[in-house]
């Protein structure tokens, strides 16, 4: 069997191998909880991770993509999921090129 055979046999979370903003940041949430994650999960309902964490995701968000968030965009809705950071993310990237971020 070759290698690409043995990848496309092997099973792959479709969503986070399709968008790298994603797999980031399931990776830093991984890598931060110990526990893994679905894009879809809340996070603060888990009980998993605290307002003290929300500024580590911050962070995180700003310094691994290169955005700002400010003003009415640091909420927790913004940072409840996975897929509504990087919603965050996309609108944050297509407000500093002026033109439309990619599709979430």
């Amino acid at each position: 069997m070759s290698t690409l055979d043995n990848d496309l046999a092997r099973p792959q979370d479709a969503e986070s191998a399709a968008d790298p903003v994603r797999e980031s940041l399931l990776g830093f949430l991984r890598a931060r909880t110990k526990s893994e994650w679905t894009a879809d999960q809340d996070l603060f309902a888990s009980g998993a991770v605290s307002s003290l964490f929300y500024l580590e995701l911050l962070q995180f968000v700003e310094q691994e993509f290169q955005v700002t968030v400010e003003g009415d965009d640091i909420t927790l809705d913004n940072f409840r999921t996975v897929h509504a950071m990087a919603a965050l993310v996309g609108r944050l990237r297509a407000g500093a090129s002026g033109e439309p971020g990619p599709r979430l």
